[in-house]
């Protein structure tokens, strides 16, 4: 089968899946696994390289707005691949190209390639996408294999943290302007022994004020700037330290949303494991393999740590 992969959470759940050597293209953004950036890239960003968090949010709005995409699809190379397959999605504009353009152009090909569309909601979705991906490949077996490694590692965040006193959550999934994370978030919040203050399961992420963040009173403040690795999530969060600090929070964590939590696909186990050592760093005193959390701790001046094995000051 030749796969072709229009979205990043895809790409790393058909390498979960083993389906790697069937992948014959992904997007620009696609660098999970490493594998998959040596792989041919069928799409491009139309943004500016370099745009602030506030002008890239204006100009996702003026592009959404006015039916335009975010990325651009090099249709001449999708046609020379023939695919039998695309996974595409239509929960976001922003991350990924249109699924109407992917629909239309797949009309086109010569090869007649099925076309899928993950669009989860909510941590169980992703699991349901799992089951999508593995049926529609001849990979059940495997399938049902991963969603178990996933519901063992659910399981045993969830017994590490029972009876520890919930800490009130702030996720902030961007910050110039402020949007709190919905989809799957608030889920992995309560998952890992917190409370999201804000953000509500199952639906979109969405834009409040500062002075909603500081009055929702949060004990941990999580920035998660989506698609935003963690130095980048870091620098963020040192723009907006003042606001942060002024929210009163025992801490602020700045931690890799583009790899754990951004992305609906198997890291998200990942970003759940992460979130149960930020919020109860005692009963779960390590991070994921490769996980990073940097704090902006508050204090007279704010000052910077940075750590791969502690969130807490």
């Amino acid at each position: 089968m030749r796969i072709v992969s229009l979205v990043p959470h895809a790409t790393e759940l058909l390498f979960a899946l083993g389906l790697g050597p069937e992948v014959v293209a992904v997007t620009h953004e696609c660098d999970y696994p490493p594998a998959a950036s040596a792989l041919k890239q069928v799409t491009r960003d139309v943004l500016p390289v370099g745009l602030s968090a506030a002008a890239i949010d204006a100009a996702v709005r003026e592009r959404t707005q006015n039916g335009q995409a975010i990325y651009e699809l090099d249709e001449h190379a999708l046609e020379k691949l023939e695919p039998d397959l695309i996974i595409t999605q239509a929960l976001c504009p922003v991350c990924a190209v249109s699924y109407e353009d992917v629909r239309a152009l797949a009309r086109k090909l010569p090869s007649e390639p099925t076309v899928i569309s993950l669009d989860p909601h909510t941590f169980g979705e992703t699991l349901g996408d799992v089951r999508t991906v593995a049926e529609a490949t001849g990979h059940r077996e495997r399938g049902v294999d991963l969603i178990g490694e996933i519901a063992a590692r659910v399981d045993r965040v969830k017994l590490s943290v029972r009876e520890r006193q919930r800490p009130r959550v702030a996720a902030l999934e961007w910050l110039d302007p402020v949007y709190v994370a919905g989809h799957w978030t608030p889920q992995l919040i309560e998952l890992a022994g917190g409370e999201d203050v804000l953000g509500l399961p199952g639906e979109h992420s969405i834009p409040v004020s500062w002075e909603a963040v500081a009055a929702a009173a949060p004990e941990i403040v999580v920035a998660m700037p989506c698609g935003y690795d963690a130095p980048r999530a870091h620098l963020e969060a040192l723009e907006h330290a003042e606001r942060l600090t002024a929210l009163g929070a025992r801490y602020v964590v700045a931690v890799n949303a583009s790899a754990y939590f951004s992305r609906p696909g198997p890291r998200l186990i990942d970003g759940l494991e992460l979130l149960a050592h930020i919020l109860h760093p005692e009963q779960v005193p390590e991070t994921p393999a490769g996980a990073r959390v940097l704090v902006v701790e508050q204090a007279t001046s704010v000052t910077v740590r940075g750590s791969s094995a502690s969130a807490v000051p």
